[in-house]
């Protein structure tokens, strides 16, 4: 239980367009968000909507220690276009052993650099919006895509009820309102999903459904 719990807190560093964007998904999922900035305005005019939120110099190891950093095990850096800061604050974090750091880069040579220097996830902000990303971050999900009409399909590990029986009795869509669209195996390839697939441990499923409902189903793993 307390893992999962650690999975939903997140500090967010950045709180521009696409962090702050992040960080209410991820509230309004559930998670315990720490935004921090610089900027005292996006400070403040995030604050009422963050569970908490403060001004400061993120390259600074005293600074961060005083928030409290250094104990969440997931971390977001949002910063924009100062590179500089982005790459400092990800070796700081990689630093206090944060074992789950994403990381915005503006290009995929920043994106290097931040890899080289400890994030684990690079985001390129062309491709990946705050929200979908948020998904991402609480581990519930191993990919997202969202379509229009609230309409979502996800990359999650199997439940438990469904594993060791064909997928045809295992009731999910009725029970769930989702289609588990294909299955990968460990070893195999990505496979179409029918009724006789029995789901196994450590299998990947790829399901398909309204947003709040496949939602729902990952929350199952």
């Amino acid at each position: 239980m307390a893992n999962r719990n650690q999975g939903r807190r997140v500090v967010v560093i950045g709180l521009g367009r696409f962090g702050s964007s992040l960080a209410m998904e991820l509230v309004r999922g559930g998670c315990e968000v720490l935004g921090i900035d610089s900027d005292p305005k996006l400070v403040q005019k995030h604050a009422d909507e963050l569970t908490h939120a403060a001004v400061a110099d993120t390259t600074d190891v005293d600074a961060m220690t005083q928030l409290g950093v250094p104990e969440f095990e997931r971390a977001v850096v949002g910063i924009g276009t100062e590179v500089e800061a982005s790459i400092l604050t990800t070796s700081l974090l990689a630093d206090f052993g944060i074992p789950h750091i994403w990381a915005k880069a503006v290009s995929r040579q920043h994106g290097r650099i931040l890899e080289r220097v400890g994030a684990h996830h690079v985001v390129l902000p062309e491709h990946d919006m705050g929200e979908r990303v948020a998904h991402l971050v609480t581990g519930r999900m191993l990919d997202y895509i969202e379509f229009e009409d609230d309409y979502a399909i996800v990359k999650t590990t199997a439940p438990a009820e469904a594993l060791g029986k064909p997928l045809g009795e295992t009731r999910l869509r009725s029970k769930y309102g989702v289609t588990v669209v294909g299955i990968k195996r460990p070893g195999s390839e990505f496979t179409y999903a029918t009724p006789e697939t029995v789901i196994h441990p450590h299998d990947i499923l790829v399901v398909a459904g309204r947003r709040d409902e496949v939602e729902t189903f990952a929350d199952l793993t």
